[in-house]
């Protein structure tokens, strides 16, 4: 089997991988609702979903700093990473071991629902259940590549204290356009160091910020008040923002935000590619149009 991974690289496996740890939680998730429970030994302390299935599954430490070495005693024959959540030095020791790693990262939806049917190609034999899910991703991926002809503002941040969000190089973005919300901060760049992110101070010269993830900004009140959003959207991860959080938006005399559109949503549903966003996009999907009802309604007042 041959496949090729979000880095580019040739993944070759002579069969069917029959013991894969998964270092990546969305992943983990698609993996064991396609049927791979048996398959999968080994996962992280941040892989919860499903929660029926991922007991019994042996945890290996974070996204960010796995046990190489209780991995390495798990025998696995392929190791699947995220190349935004994972770091290059553990791939490079896993490489290094001879075992096949593959790397995904999707920013799109129709990259999470086309990852679906990749991650299925590792289970083999699919049941009944497992192949529509497989089908469903298929359809969803014509209507992820059309952007809903109405949208409404909206505004995601990911972290209050400093405040942080998303530009449009995020899959959290993508989320947005697909349930026909527009990005205010789509085209903001992060800005080094702190200072220069929150208009306070010069930035870094180009050649000391090279490299570095700029995707997500740290941006002040101020900002936010200018972008002028009809609708926030709080998630519970990786910042659990709170009713205290929500009230400070509330508050901050945003023009066009209606004190109801500041909503709570489950995070998992924004941020993990794959069967996870795509069998809760109906559900984002209707938390925008209600939005954009209330939004409607102000504007015509």
């Amino acid at each position: 089997m041959l496949l090729t991974d979000d880095r580019g690289e040739a993944v070759r496996l002579q069969r069917l991988p029959n013991r894969i740890v998964s270092l990546v939680p969305s992943d983990t998730y698609t993996l064991l609702r396609l049927g791979a429970a048996s398959r999968v030994v080994g996962r992280t302390e941040y892989c919860v979903e499903p929660a029926d299935r991922v007991q019994g599954i042996a945890t290996v430490g974070g996204t960010k700093n796995p046990d190489i070495e209780r991995i390495l005693e798990l025998r696995p024959d392929l190791v699947v990473m995220n190349r935004e959540e994972n770091t290059r030095r553990d791939w490079e020791k896993f490489v290094g071991h001879g075992i096949a790693v593959l790397t995904t990262c999707p920013i799109r939806m129709a990259e999470g629902a086309a990852q679906v049917g990749r991650l299925a190609r590792l289970v083999g034999d699919l049941d009944a259940a497992a192949k529509e899910l497989v089908r469903e991703a298929y359809r969803m991926t014509t209507s992820f590549e059309k952007a809903p002809s109405e949208t409404i503002r909206a505004f995601v941040p990911i972290w209050m204290d400093p405040l942080m969000t998303i530009n449009d190089g995020t899959f959290i973005s993508d989320v947005l356009r697909c349930a026909g919300a527009t990005n205010v901060f789509a085209d903001r760049e992060r800005r080094f160091p702190l200072t220069a992110d929150l208009g306070r101070g010069p930035e870094f010269a180009p050649e000391k910020t090279q490299g570095r993830d700029t995707r997500y900004p740290r941006v002040t009140l101020d900002e936010v008040r200018a972008r002028d959003p009809e609708l926030i959207v709080l998630p519970d991860e990786p910042h659990p923002f709170s009713e205290a959080d929500a009230e400070v938006f509330r508050s901050a005399n945003i023009p066009s935000l209606a004190p109801e559109n500041v909503r709570f949503c489950v995070g998992k549903s924004l941020m993990w590619p794959g069967l996870m966003s795509i069998e809760h996009h109906e559900h984002i999907r209707g938390l925008v149009q209600a939005a954009a009802r209330v939004a409607s309604t102000r504007r015509a007042r």
